[in-house]
């Protein structure tokens, strides 16, 4: 099972601080692929280039492969002055 965090905007955009995925998804695309198919609306902020993910609190992208057990969070890019 993968563990998945939305933080900060994207968080109060699909309405959830988290959710798990029970299939194996081998990386961090199918895992969105995945999760947008379970939940539809969830697809323009998912596909959204700036979103950014962090497998295991490391930084990561589409291509970081996930084992069960892992822990995916996506966030917005943080901005600043």
């Amino acid at each position: 099972m993968i563990k998945v965090l939305f933080f900060g905007q994207l968080k109060d955009q699909v309405q959830t601080g988290s959710t798990e995925v029970a299939e194996s998804v081998g990386d961090v695309a199918n895992l969105k692929q995945t999760l947008v198919l379970h939940h539809p609306h969830w697809g323009e902020y998912l596909s959204a280039d700036a979103t950014l993910v962090a497998v295991n609190q490391v930084i990561g992208n589409e291509k970081t492969s996930l084992v069960d057990g892992d822990e995916v969070a996506f966030f917005p890019p943080v901005t600043g002055g």
